[in-house]
């Protein structure tokens, strides 16, 4: 139960800072909700108004067993659905079995306890009359048909002038199962939430939900329930035992628990402990498990990574900031919270990159400047949490990845991913028009970084991510630990995403990288993704002698068979491609298409795009213009074929990632270069 003393103490902490208004920790004894009718009522208890509420969140009151109801009877405090505040729903055809007596009862309590508030008294006022549904279909709010029953759809015909009222919006469609009428949408407007706003002269804050004086009155109250009384695991304390734990973690709708014991129906724990409750499985107070439990929920809204129904969320145990584990170093040094040492900016950084030296240790310098931002704020020996969450099944959450670390070990460990596993990432970038006429310029940049999780996975296995969910969780279940415990990274989803980046099929890598509409920025965003894993993965290799390091830069004095047939492959790309811009024809060059073949035979496939350029060289040879370019290029071909040794060139032998990393480092190095001479 680490995990659950370390949210307790981030709780605890974070109540000692100074958070802004709009992401509060959620107090005790509270729950979120999706509120969608807000009636409004004097402090006699007199309707005087109600709205329908469109994407809205409120803290309510919850008991401990309505904060984690997922069927049954469990009324909340204050504001709840109408099937419990309304006392005529079952009179108006309510779907659903009405609440109504165990709401009223347990707002009489309250009210009539010692914490009582004059505003939860006004809303047991006005429950009382009865006429709650009545009064909302008098409001135009709910509907009801001929037979003063209330609406599951809108039966008139939907047009401008006669659309389906608001409510009929917000709330959910039943599933097929639950409809009178399989073929059409149904709503229940008994599943409306209701929230109360109470109009008393001299109260500025007439909203319940956010009367800070009525949540403390409900939680004095609520703490005054009994309950069993044990030893806390947390707190190592005498205190009331919690029977049922929070759910709603990762949004309002989410029944999943990570706690969840019961052994009077079930029998989970028979024969393995003494009590029939389960307190002596997990016995964890009231109050721990609820500060846990929205410290968590916190944190999870605030920064939690997502992936389907996986969440990741890192943090310090103190509240102070750190960086993300799952973000690229890109984002993170453009992140305004932690600005960049070096006066000059990012952006004009990356313009003026020189892709014929090593920007590797430029860059490793920048990021190391970046983290120290977080290293004045944070002590070595302050606590850092990474947790991953999962849910197998609708009603039960598990943890899935943990570790707990020093802030030193937890920057090195950052530090290392970033730097091992950087590489010139293609990005596209908007900049205001200099004309000043309102529109933008979009603009590709090639800023060193690391690819996030996301995009790796995209990049190993493409297409087949979109239906199988599966595959894409346990992908980020291993790519994680290559982040924060520094292991070495999976050889085959690196093998993968080699094989997709040679497997040149354009339409295919288009639909792939949604966001990018050209076809070759998919495979050039692809590319650079796929040379950053086969870099770091070397330098990572689990076998230490064969671990070896390579340059962001074209490395001329590199002579190993597979940079130079990836240098090859690119001069035979470049002239064919000049060559077809000069005939104004745009399709893919021979050495683009030949790509997966040349990986597999080099040395016969690179006769074949040898002997193809031919054409293409004398038309560049015609043109004046385009003379001293092929002349520059011929110079390059025969300086790499010179450095082959004769066996290398003449091998069959299938070529490795190297060979992608000579052919990125080829072409960047003449990308810069003509972006030098176009500002000379």
């Amino acid at each position: 139960m680490s995990w659950m003393a370390k949210l307790y103490e981030t709780y605890e902490a974070g109540m000692a800072l100074d958070l802004s208004d709009e992401e509060p920790l959620m107090p005790i004894s509270h729950t979120l909700q999706n509120a969608h009718i807000n009636i409004v009522i004097d402090g006699d208890g007199n309707f005087k108004r109600a709205s329908v509420l469109e994407k809205t969140q409120i803290v309510l009151p919850a008991t401990e067993k309505s904060a984690g109801r997922s069927s049954g009877e469990a009324p909340h405090p204050l504001a709840d659905k109408i099937q419990y505040v309304a006392k005529d729903y079952a009179s108006h055809g309510g779907l659903k079995k009405p609440y109504f007596l165990g709401y009223e009862k347990q707002l009489s309590s309250w009210c009539n306890s010692p914490h009582a508030h004059e505003k939860a008294i006004s809303v047991y006022r006005y429950i009382n009359q009865g006429y709650v549904v009545e009064d909302l279909v008098s409001a135009n709010v709910l509907y009801v048909d001929d037979n003063n029953e209330l609406l599951a759809y809108w039966p008139h015909e939907i047009d401008k002038d006669n659309p389906a009222p608001l409510i009929f919006k917000v709330l959910p469609v039943l599933p097929k199962e639950k409809r009178k009428q399989k073929d059409q949408p149904e709503i229940d407007q008994g599943s409306a939430l209701v929230c109360w706003t109470v109009e008393t002269l001299g109260d500025k804050s007439s909203k319940t939900w956010l009367d800070q004086s009525l949540q403390q009155s409900w939680i004095a109250f609520d703490t005054m329930g009994e309950g069993a009384m044990g030893l806390c695991f947390i707190s190592a304390q005498e205190q009331t035992l919690a029977s049922n734990h929070p759910a709603k973690l990762r949004h309002t709708g989410d029944k999943a628990k990570l706690v969840s014991a019961n052994d009077k129906f079930g029998f989970t724990f028979r024969g393995r402990f003494t009590d029939k409750n389960g307190m002596q499985a997990s016995g964890v107070s009231f109050e721990v498990t609820q500060k846990a439990h929205n410290a968590l929920r916190y944190l999870i809204s605030r920064q939690g990574y997502r992936n389907g129904d996986q969440v990741y969320v890192a943090w310090a145990v103190s509240g102070k900031t750190i960086p993300e584990p799952l973000k690229s170093s890109w984002a993170m040094m453009t992140d305004d919270d932690i600005p960049l040492q070096p006066e000059v900016e990012l952006e004009e950084q990356q313009d003026r990159i020189d892709h014929g030296v090593d920007i590797g240790e430029s860059f490793a310098h920048k990021f190391s400047n970046y983290l120290r931002g977080y290293r004045t704020k944070l002590e070595p020996n302050e606590q850092i949490v990474v947790m991953g969450l999962d849910s197998a099944t609708p009603g039960r959450m598990g943890i899935i990845y943990y570790r707990e670390l020093l802030a030193s070990e937890f920057l090195d460990r950052i530090s290392d991913w970033h730097i091992q596993f950087a590489w010139p990432q293609r990005h596209t970038k908007e900049y205001p028009n200099p004309k000043g006429n309102g529109k933008t310029i979009r603009k590709t940049i090639w800023p060193v970084s690391t690819p996030v999780p996301r995009v790796i996975t995209e990049a190993a296995y493409g297409d087949i991510l979109k239906s199988n969910d599966t595959l894409k969780k346990s992908l980020l279940e291993r790519i994680l630990p290559c982040i924060v415990d520094g292991r070495p990274f999976p050889q085959d989803v690196m093998n993968a995403a080699v094989r997709k980046a040679s497997n040149r099929s354009l339409k295919r890598l288009s639909q792939q990288f949604s966001n990018y509409k050209s076809e070759n920025a998919a495979w050039e965003k692809h590319l650079g993704v796929t040379c950053a894993l086969f870099k770091g993965f070397y330098m990572r290799h689990p076998n230490k002698t064969k671990r070896r390091e390579y340059d962001m830069a074209l490395e001329e004095d590199r002579v190993s068979r597979d940079y130079l047939y990836g240098r090859l492959l690119a001069i035979a790309d470049y002239i064919e491609k000049k060559a077809l811009e000069l005939a104004g024809e745009n399709r893919l060059t021979t050495a683009g298409r030949s790509m997966q073949r040349f990986a597999d035979r080099p040395f016969s496939t690179w006769r074949n795009i040898e002997l193809g350029l031919q054409p293409y060289m004398q038309r560049l040879q015609r043109n004046e213009k385009y003379r001293g370019f092929l002349i520059n290029r011929k110079k390059e071909l025969d300086m790499v074929h010179c450095a082959f040794a004769s066996d290398d060139f003449t091998s069959e032998k299938p070529l490795s990632g190297e060979y992608l990393l000579g052919y990125h480092c080829q072409k960047q190095y003449w990308r810069n270069k003509k972006e030098t001479n176009n500002k000379n």
